[in-house]
């Protein structure tokens, strides 16, 4: 008997230690490090979001009055003032009919700079689907606030002190005191968002409910008017209050249900509370009416269990970041690599509220599928790329989308805000239109799409003239669309004295001609193609011999004296090698392989390649073009450790909604999209011992192990890569290979290959 007691207690034991095991084992959501990128310093540009996947609104602790340069939480800060249901979408673009809710104790204060409270990062639990936090009330008490989240709506859990002046304010608009910044023409849009932006908010006592709206656009003045835009809210909290109010700047109103401002509007509701006591409050977006914020409410958060919301979205996010596998890295590297595959999968934005949309784009709502916020001079370079593998169902609505605000407002976009802004220049939803149908996406209109592409690269706008000089950031006047599209024509080339940017435009209007003129060619549209495929060369035409780079060139044909006039975000290196639609034509304009490579080796060396900026992410891999594939297999081993770190400063330069994430993505896998619409990848050098995707191709489900066999920091060379068996000739790989491979792997050595190029 004591034999059998024995051997069912050890048993026992085993079956204990082994479902702890199980329970300790992380999941891929939990190695997701929300702090990355939300340091000033290194300019992530990113804030905490709490919600699912492309969520429409984001949940989160709001340290800071947000504007454009600078994003409500700030990892430096040590004050929060309160949490913020916010649309802004990067640290560079503005936030939109926002909404937030503060808890406090003590003598009533509804201003932000008067009401915030101090935290400390060790007194906070940060998650994709779960945040909390304990706030300093006053020098003896702790107020603690927990945020959970579904894609429109949501929840939150106030445990207050014992207190009998207990308060949660709520605020409708908030136009802050500070000035926005000046760095960028017209860009002060403060006073008339003062002048022109009404709230409302309105407290029910007796159904526990508060509603309003809020019509602010921090980017007003660089988009259209729209006199139906608005941010609805409904807001619920499960405690009587005792006392009310609504607050407009710095006028408290006791009592007043109801109120329309200007700048500053709010509301407040006031009780008594035990020590401990729990308050909760839940918050419903919409950009369509009350009624539709009050159905997601329904739909989304019907009751109050706050845990089921949280498991919810941790189980929509672990669903999303289990298609890839990583084996073989420590936590440290797989914390960087599913929080960067995390920040691809925010942007851009879900905008419909089950089957019906606002459209900012012709200011009415419509039945349909809608994406919004889509930093398209930015994505789509890797981030569209990548969510082509990750995201095909998406990337079709995301296509329609696109193809509605060209159908409501005349051309498709630049970059939604929601509305249109025109910031950044080439038309580039082009390139994202014609990649994901050369890769074999095609859940849109096609004909339509074509139609829309092609206005794009024949077309001028109506305000395209040749005194408007189209700077970045200029106030409102119509689409942009490819300025100076005439000199484009006839020139072949944007004249400097004519618009701003011209070398960059010059270059970027060609790689989307060349998008446009793949979809041509397989539509059987043989004039357009021919057009199209001959525009995409008059990068050509700005190259200047004498000093061996791009130059701006006025419109009489002479070179302009300033030679740093002309490019977006960068100098003449910046854009050296920035047609990637047609490397084969670069190297040849250049002088050959060696010239060519050359030229690249100074790049490298002089560090004039920055990473923390879009035009050069593709330089990495161009050495594939020129015979020295070695080259590119050291940078992206370089680069994917020096620009991305498991620190809040850890991604260098704005992650501009996602493209800086899924940039490192493709450089562990080892390979890059350089070229759109090509169906193409460059082979750069995997950075995991294995990784596994698992993804859909055509509608069927296929599975790509990705194994680096041999591989350390030292033997980071290529030897040999087969797919399947079959050797891979050449340093590069196409996108109808990888969705019928199963197995690709690398053979990595302490020597380069020279060889195999």
């Amino acid at each position: 008997m004591r034999k059998l007691i024995f051997v069912l207690s050890f048993a026992l034991n085993i079956t204990f230690c082994l479902a702890q095991n199980i329970k300790s084992q992380k999941q891929e959501v939990d190695f997701v490090n929300l702090y990355i990128g939300t340091a000033e310093k290194g300019d992530g540009g990113l804030a905490l979001s709490i919600g699912p996947p492309f969520t429409m609104t984001n949940f989160s602790p709001q340290t800071s009055e947000n504007r454009i340069s600078r994003m409500y939480y700030v990892y430096e800060d040590t004050t929060i003032l309160g949490f913020i249901a916010s649309h802004q979408p990067t640290v560079w673009m503005g936030d939109y009919g926002y909404v937030s809710v503060m808890p406090e104790i003590g003598a009533l204060k509804t201003h932000p700079q008067q009401r915030k409270l101090a935290f400390k990062h060790s007194d906070e639990h940060v998650s994709p689907y779960y945040y909390s936090v304990k706030m300093k009330a006053n020098n003896t008490k702790y107020l603690k606030a927990e945020i959970a989240a579904t894609e429109r709506c949501g929840i939150f859990k106030f445990t207050f002190p014992e207190s009998k002046e207990s308060h949660i304010v709520f605020q409708a608009i908030n136009i802050a005191d500070n000035p926005e910044p000046s760095w960028s023409p017209n860009l002060n849009s403060k006073v008339k968002r003062e002048t022109s932006m009404v709230a409302y908010i309105a407290i029910d006592k007796e159904k526990k409910e508060i509603t309003g709206y809020n019509p602010d656009r921090q980017c007003l003045n660089i988009g259209p008017d729209l006199k139906n835009f608005k941010g609805y809210f409904i807001i619920q909290f499960d405690k009587p209050c005792i006392a009310y109010g609504t607050w407009n700047n710095d006028s408290i109103l006791p009592f007043v249900k109801e109120l329309s401002a200007k700048k500053r509007l709010g509301a407040y509701i006031s009780f008594s509370t035990k020590n401990n006591e729990t308050v909760k409050v839940k918050i419903a977006t919409s950009f369509i009416s009350l009624e539709q914020a009050r159905e997601n409410l329904k739909k989304e958060i019907p009751d109050w269990d706050f845990n089921k919301i949280s498991q919810q979205t941790k189980n929509c996010w672990q669903k999303e970041l289990e298609k890839i596998k990583v084996e073989g890295v420590p936590e440290n590297q797989k914390t960087i690599f599913y929080t960067a595959f995390y920040h691809c999968l925010l942007f851009p934005r879900q905008f419909s509220e089950y089957g019906k949309y606002y459209s900012a784009f012709d200011d009415k709502v419509h039945n349909g599928v809608s994406y919004t916020d889509f930093s398209l001079w930015d994505t789509f370079r890797a981030l569209h790329p990548f969510l082509i593998f990750m995201q095909p169902e998406r990337v079709s609505d995301m296509i329609t989308s696109m193809l509605q605000m060209y159908q409501e407002g005349g051309r498709l976009p630049m970059w939604p805000n929601p509305a249109e802004t025109n910031i950044m220049i080439g038309t580039h939803a082009d390139a994202v239109i014609a990649d994901a149908y050369i890769k074999g996406i095609r859940g849109y209109d096609v004909n339509l799409a074509y139609e829309a592409m092609r206005k794009d690269a024949m077309m001028a706008t109506e305000c395209d003239g040749s005194n408007n000089k189209m700077v970045d950031r200029q106030e409102w006047s119509c689409y942009e669309g490819q300025a100076g599209l005439q000199y484009f024509h006839t020139l072949g080339y944007i004249p400097s004295d004519y618009k701003s940017e011209s070398v960059s435009r010059t270059i970027e209007y060609g790689i989307d001609d060349y998008c446009v003129a793949q979809v041509a060619k397989d539509l059987g549209k043989t004039d357009d193609y021919n057009k199209l495929i001959q525009w995409s060369e008059n990068y050509k035409n700005l190259y200047n011999n004498e000093t061996g780079f791009f130059s701006p060139r006025l419109f009489n044909g002479k070179w302009d004296s300033n030679t740093n006039e002309g490019f977006t975000e960068g100098s003449p290196w910046t854009y050296l090698f920035g047609a990637m639609h047609d490397v084969p034509g670069m190297i040849n304009m250049m002088g050959g392989n060696d010239k060519f490579a050359t030229k690249l080796d100074q790049n490298f060396a002089e560090n004039h390649y920055k990473h923390d900026n879009e035009p050069g992410h593709h330089y990495i891999y161009l050495y594939n073009y020129c015979a020295q594939p070695w080259k590119t297999q050291e940078l992206a081993r370089t680069h994917t450790t020096l620009n991305y770190r498991n620190t809040p400063d850890g991604i260098n330069g704005n992650d501009d909604c996602g493209q800086m994430s899924a940039s490192y993505i493709f450089s562990v896998m080892g390979f890059y999209p350089v070229t759109p619409a090509s169906g193409m990848y460059s082979i750069g050098a995997p950075q995991f011992p294995k990784l596994t995707m698992n993804y859909t191709a055509k509608g069927r489900q296929c599975k790509l192990e990705i194994i680096a066999n041999n591989l350390s920091e030292t033997n980071k060379y290529i030897q040999n890569v087969t797919l399947d068996g079959k050797p891979i000739e050449t340093p590069f790989i196409s996108h109808q290979e990888i969705v019928n491979g199963n197995k690709l792997i690398f053979e990595m050595g302490m020597k380069p290959n020279v060889n195999w190029k």
